[in-house]
């Protein structure tokens, strides 16, 4: 039985799958001699024979091997032998006299280098470590090259660990890491042996962060490993993390890791778990500012690591363990612009992503509340500030969530309290358009409409036309898209009235007509738009539509009170005028029973209204421009005893006179005249008018008494007009008075004073200077002479001096066509004085002879004047060869030949002459 199984021995493993982490708590390992299946009987009975041989056996070789089968089969068949944890040591004790019965022969049919390890084994076990190492210590001394060396390695470090010697700990782990172990034996001496350099103090530190950090490099030697931690290795990693950061956070922090770094060649996989447990320690320590450095550090120098968010969010989780909400937002708010933009948001994981949306959702809900809480204050610029980033920042946000309905809205509202309506408009747009299934998109929609007619409104009108543009699409796409919303109507009846206001009366009427057919529009909605349709024809003279309109407007205005009163007057004189323009355009058309019949039912609309008495006036007009005469005359006297005191009124005289006139009834357009000069300040154009329509009438009396009232005035003429007016007047009165004297004075003075002449007047003042001259002459004539004759002949010269001053106003009026009669009479006059001096009386008191003597002296003073008539008369004489013969000219060579015959008394033949004229007409 002990023979075969030594004999099949194959070979030698120690199992460390159970060993404990110190010689205190390891099993002892057991050599395997052979390696066979188990006997086809049930491991529980073997069990039970190999533990009776080893009580019962006397040979240490037999216990050894029944104790080594005893844990084999407990290890390939995971039964339990039954034994207690006190019972199995006392096996061990009982077992290690065996073992060192063994070892004093010297003899051994295995390997001593095994059985010294198995001693080790036993000796640490059972309570007795510093035999265990001994035991070890041997072997490694004794068998160098053996497999179980690195096993003994460890077991020594760990020994001298567990006792504090940490340089013998270091230098065994280090001949382990030097030899030819296994690789999960190497990994567990590298950790200790770090820690055993960390044990060392600071000295030893710069050796243990070379040996944590190859442990690192080991467990996580490229990114993909960071996701594969074998559970077993969690605690191990954890550690060494735990212990750099300790190192770190003791020589530097941040600038020792770098140090530490910059030794790779190449950022190692794990660099980010390094910073992220330095921020920890930090943390825990309660050193805040230098936990967010060391995040912010890796964000800094690393900003391309897929880490670098977590580094953000860590920030803002130390910020808020703080206690520092505004440092902790502000770090949130970093993080929020660090992935603004599309590419750097793209590159995110999902989880980082939700997380950016939620901290940029909360960035610009707080920015929109202190904007709105600014705006409550009054602070409209301030309020725009915070406004605009929170507007961009719900518009980015938009783009990248699934309902995104609400934050259009959002970005819309934002967007307007900063003044910027575009991007206002066009977020508003978006959520009323385009974001399917989103409940308040009729609200958003409204809102863009909302804004656009604001917007209208505050713009001046020249500067409305584009604004206006784009109203009308926004209420066209909201009425098309949301039919059944009430506020569409509204929107239509308003853009309506807008495009009238600017004068665009196509557009006005398209819009309100929509409005005028819409079954949800409100009474005061049709109100609106009749109203516009009522402007928009009434201004392209459709005024029979107009009217039409103005009745259905007016048939929907409702209300009461003062202000409700004014519109309804209003409507009601916008109907009046749309019935007077009708009026207007029939006259101008020339349908007067049209034209006349419009004007007069306005007073049915609006009685009393200026409209409707414009109508009645306009009516008379018509009638008068159509020379219905008697229509017209009944027409105006209505209107002037309707409205006696109104402007208009005093207008009709002028119109009646014309109809009187017009109507042959000129002494009835005269008597309104004269009625209505009356009341003005200067009567005298009517009056001199009125003149005129008697003279007409042929009332000589009443013309010429206004002629004479008017001069009377003495009136100044101004321009030529004047002075032959005031001519007529005055030879008119001459003609017709039976005193006509002061006239033809008047008529003369005044043309003679005047600087206008014309030949009318030329010729009436010349035949009133030959009137008054003739008769200035008649009365010189008349004169006797008779004693005392000084007196007489003083009188008679004076009478000589009238006439001639009456000839020369004749002939200063006639000119050279009243010369030749001039100076015949001027000759007769002399003449006849020297006759009547001649045949004066001669004193009763001379005697014959004095009186012959007296008679002689009264021809001496009586042939200067006959010899000036000869004079006067021969230089009549002589004008033949100036003007020619005529019959003045004649008389005055009759009187020449009874004055001077011996040279004047022939026979003469007066020829004209005529020069002779060629063929050629020279």
């Amino acid at each position: 039985m002990l023979a075969g199984p030594a004999a099949g021995q194959e070979s030698f493993r120690v199992e460390l799958g159970r060993d404990g982490e110190t010689l205190a708590d390891m099993h002892p390992v057991f050599l395997t001699f052979e390696n066979r299946p188990l006997p086809a009987i049930s491991p529980e009975e073997v069990a039970r024979r190999y533990r009776r041989l080893f009580e019962t056996s006397g040979e240490p070789e037999v216990r050894v091997d029944a104790l080594n089968r005893l844990a084999q089969i407990r290890d390939r068949s995971g039964l339990e032998l039954g034994l207690s944890a006190e019972q199995e040591v006392g096996l061990y004790r009982d077992a290690l006299a065996s073992y060192e019965a063994i070892l004093s022969r010297g003899a051994f049919s295995g390997r001593l280098d095994e059985l010294l390890y198995q001693m080790a084994k036993a000796y640490a076990l059972t309570g007795q470590p510093g035999r265990s190492v001994e035991r070890l210590e041997q072997l490694v001394g004794l068998y160098p090259d053996s497999p179980l060396v690195p096993e003994a390695q460890f077991r020594i470090a760990e020994a001298a660990f567990a006792g504090g010697q940490y340089p013998k700990a270091e230098s065994h782990y280090q001949a382990l890491l030097a030899g030819s172990g296994r690789p999960d034996l190497k990994a567990k001496a590298r950790y200790m042996m770090g820690w055993s350099q960390f044990k060392q103090g600071e000295a030893a530190w710069r050796r243990a962060t070379i040996t944590f950090m190859a442990v690192l490099d080991q467990f996580l030697p490229d990114a993909p490993s960071l996701a594969r931690v074998p559970e077993a290795s969690i605690d191990t990693l954890d550690d060494t993390l735990r212990v750099l950061a300790m190192m770190a956070a003791r020589t530097g922090g941040v600038a020792a890791l770098d140090t530490w770094l910059a030794r790779a060649p190449t950022l190692p996989a794990w660099a980010a778990l390094l910073y992220d447990r330095l921020a920890d320690v930090y943390t825990q320590q309660g050193r805040f500012e230098e936990a967010v450095a060391v995040n912010q550090a890796f964000v800094n120098r690393y900003p391309q690591h897929p880490t670098v968010p977590d580094f953000r969010d860590q920030i803002i989780s130390v910020w808020q363990a703080a206690g520092q909400p505004d440092r902790a937002e502000g770090a949130r708010a970093d993080y929020v612009a660090a992935y603004r933009e599309d590419a750097a948001y793209r590159r995110l994981d999902a989880r980082h992503q939700e997380r950016w949306r939620r901290f940029a959702r909360a960035w610009a809900d707080s920015r929109y509340v202190n904007a709105s809480a600014l705006r409550r204050a009054g602070d409209l610029a301030g309020a725009a500030e915070w406004y605009a980033p929170a507007a961009a920042e719900y518009q980015r946000l938009a783009m990248r969530v699934v309902a995104p309905g609400p934050l259009w809205r959002l970005a819309g509202d934002a967007w307007l309290g900063a003044g910027r309506q575009a991007p206002a408009l066009a977020a508003f747009r978006t959520a009323g358009y385009q974001v399917p299934g989103y409940d308040a998109a009729v609200d958003s929609a409204w809102a863009e409409v909302r804004v656009l007619i604001d917007r209208v409104g505050r713009l001046a009108a020249a500067d409305q036309s584009l604004a206006l543009v784009s109203l009308s699409a926004a209420v066209d796409r909201f009425t098309e898209t949301y039919p059944d919303d009430p506020r569409g109507t509204g929107a239509l009846a308003d853009v309506a009235g807008r495009w009238l206001t600017l004068g665009n009366g196509n557009r006005a009427q398209v819009y309100a007509r929509r409005v005028q057919v819409h079954p949800l529009a409100q009474p005061s909605e049709r109100y609106a738009a009749w109203l516009v349709t009522a402007r928009v024809r009434q201004a392209a003279g459709a005024f029979a539509s107009a009217e039409r309109a103005w009745r259905q407007a007016l048939a929907l205005h409702h209300g009461a009170g003062t202000e409700a009163a004014r519109e309804e007057a209003k409507l009601r004189r916008q109907l009046a005028e749309s019935i007077y323009h009708q009026g207007a355009q029939a006259a101008d058309q020339g349908d007067v029973p049209l034209a006349v019949a419009h004007f007069l039912r306005i007073e049915t609309v609006l009685p009393g209204s200026e409209v409707a008495i414009q109508g009645r006036f306009d009516a008379a007009n018509t009638l008068l421009r159509a020379s219905q005469w008697q229509d017209a005359i009944h027409q105006l006297q209505r209107f002037r005893h309707d409205y006696p005191d109104h402007p208009l009124a005093v207008r009709i005289r002028d119109k009646l006179v014309l109809a009187y006139s017009r109507s042959g009834q000129p002494r009835r357009a005269a008597d309104e005249l004269l009625a209505r000069a009356r009341d003005l300040a200067n009567p005298w154009p009517d009056r001199l008018r009125a003149a005129e329509l008697y003279h007409d009438a042929g009332d000589i009396e009443a013309r010429n008494a206004l002629y004479r009232q008017y001069l009377a005035t003495s009136p100044v003429p101004i321009e030529g007009p004047d002075h032959r007016r005031l001519q007529r007047l005055r030879h008119r009165l001459l003609s017709t008075e039976a005193i006509p004297e002061p006239w033809h004075e008047a008529l003369v003075r005044a043309e003679l004073d005047s600087p206008w002449h014309s030949d009318q007047t030329l010729a009436w003042a010349t035949d009133s200077a030959w009137v008054l001259a003739r008769r200035a002459a008649d009365r010189f004539r008349s004169l006797p002479l008779v004693q005392p004759l000084e007196d007489a002949l003083a009188r008679k010269e004076r009478a000589l001096a009238a006439v001639r001053q009456r000839l020369e106003q004749a002939e200063r009026l006639g000119g050279e066509a009243v010369r030749s009669q001039v100076l015949f009479l001027r000759a007769e006059l002399y003449r006849q004085l020297a006759r009547d001096l001649m045949a004066s009386e001669v004193p009763g008191s001379l005697n014959e002879l004095e009186a012959l003597q007296y008679r002689v002296l009264l021809e001496e003073e009586a042939y200067p004047f006959e010899e000036e008539a000869i004079a006067l008369h021969e230089a009549n004489h002589q004008r033949i060869t100036k003007t020619g013969y005529d019959e003045w000219i004649g008389k005055s060579l009759e009187a020449l030949a009874r004055m001077h015959p011996g040279r004047y008394q022939r026979q003469v033949r007066w020829m004209e002459w005529h020069p002779e004229v060629t063929n050629d007409g020279a």
